[in-house]
């Protein structure tokens, strides 16, 4: 019976590292911008997948294999690393338009 490789990221036992929000968004492109209650928000374009998410503008399912955006609070009230398990999934057309008044 082979054995299980095991990962070599973190050794076992050891606490996962701190998730550090700025790095990550930093690597996928993020961008800080004002969201639909001009609050700051961290955005990000996710590379394509096989998962479905809902836009939380429009209700509508969004195909993991459809250009969208991903964003989150900069600033969260419980810390970053909270803000971001709060992220969505959003149509860049509702990015751009939910929300925000013309004129």
């Amino acid at each position: 019976m082979p054995s299980k490789r095991r990962s070599s990221k973190r050794p076992y036992g050891q606490p996962h590292p701190e998730l550090d929000v700025e790095r990550v968004a930093n690597a996928t492109g993020g961008r800080r911008e004002r969201g639909p209650g001009g609050e700051e928000y961290i955005v990000v374009t996710p590379r394509l997948s096989d998962k479905t998410y809902v836009c939380p503008a429009c209700a509508q399912e969004i195909p993991g294999d459809t250009a969208h955006v991903v964003a989150w609070a900069a600033d969260g009230l419980f810390g970053p690393e909270a803000a971001a398990a709060q992220r969505r999934h959003w149509h860049t057309h509702c990015w751009n338009t939910f929300g925000r008044t013309s004129g």
